[in-house]
């Protein structure tokens, strides 16, 4: 059975971003006498950032780049093995890693990366779920990759330059993740975020746990309603939609 639309979770971010661009400007530039743009054109960018998305359109990101090679260094750990797409060298004191990876250089503490490696010892790495969601509008497909999956948690690995405690509760990760691995027959409903945050020079600041139990009652409902705000807004905003895979489709 075909469905009717395919969602990944950190699309549905996205879409919660947009919904509440008026609080997110709030948080960054209430404050200030000069913000960068009014909450009219902050909202406007939202809208246009969320299409790209949406689109699959590349888009270049420093940030995303540190995460995506901490967590290869964190999985290769785990795997006893060379880390894929990187260059990766250990300094003389054997305390650093150097890694390039997409023409960037970032550097991980190597004690850093054992820690997280050694709290996820067994565990599946980058494991894709996905299940059917019904909603009025028809089945969604909402799917994911799972960062570490251990018998009874799921983890996400987040690397962060400023983190605030509740950084990622209204994120769907939490949601999308037990929710899949429920209907696929694996009842694990405890959801952690591993956060990293790291300052403007590169260094650690400190890391953090966020936790979340997966209550279906509560959670499904929630996911649901998401979903169908989600359609609207899709439908509504066809015509500017080049991905044909939100559909249903292929591209």
């Amino acid at each position: 059975m075909q469905p009717r639309y395919r969602f990944y979770a950190t699309i549905l971010d996205a879409f919660w971003g947009y919904l509440n661009s008026d609080v997110i400007w709030d948080k960054y530039w209430g404050w200030s006498e000069n913000p960068p743009h009014t909450p009219e054109e902050f909202h406007e960018q939202q809208f246009q950032e969320l299409i790209n998305c949406i689109n699959r359109k590349p888009f270049d990101s420093e940030a995303a780049d540190k995460g995506t090679a901490f967590n290869e260094l964190v999985d290769a750990l785990i795997e006893n093995r060379k880390p894929n797409g990187m260059d990766v060298e250990r300094n003389k004191d054997n305390t650093c890693y150097t890694v390039v990876y997409n023409d960037r250089t970032f550097v991980f503490p190597i004690s850093l990366c054992r820690e997280f490696a050694d709290y996820f010892k067994g565990a599946l790495t980058q494991q894709r779920v996905e299940a059917i969601l019904p909603t009025v509008y028809g089945n969604v497909l909402v799917y994911g990759l799972i960062d570490e999956l251990m018998p009874t948690s799921v983890h996400d690995i987040k690397t962060t330059g400023s983190y605030t405690v509740g950084k990622f509760k209204d994120h769907h990760q939490h949601l999308v993740y037990p929710f899949a691995l429920m209907q696929n027959g694996s009842d694990v409903r405890t959801f952690e975020y591993n956060i990293v945050e790291f300052n403007k020079g590169g260094y650690v600041v400190d890391t953090y746990t966020e936790t979340y139990v997966f209550n279906p009652e509560r959670d499904i409902p929630i996911l649901t309603n998401h979903c169908e705000e989600f359609i609207r807004f899709l439908e509504e905003n066809r015509e500017l939609i080049t991905d044909k895979k939100i559909f249903g489709g292929e591209n």
